[in-house]
């Protein structure tokens, strides 16, 4: 039980060790973040779109 109890003092102790973001640029992060997932998605979804037309072009002939 002691060993449990030490490793959560050490998860601890390196936490405060941690250098936390401020939040402008947690702002800019979370942003970035977003507009890196919703252009991905985009991308994915006109590939995607592109793919099943295709399929559906070869199989209609």
């Amino acid at each position: 039980m002691s060993s449990i109890t030490q490793f959560f003092r050490n998860v601890g102790s390196e936490m405060r060790k941690v250098s936390w973001p401020k939040r402008k640029e947690l702002v800019g992060y979370t942003i970035t973040v977003i507009t890196t997932v919703v252009i991905l998605a985009l991308f994915f979804a006109l590939v995607d779109l592109g793919i099943s037309r295709s399929v559906r072009f070869i199989l209609d002939l």
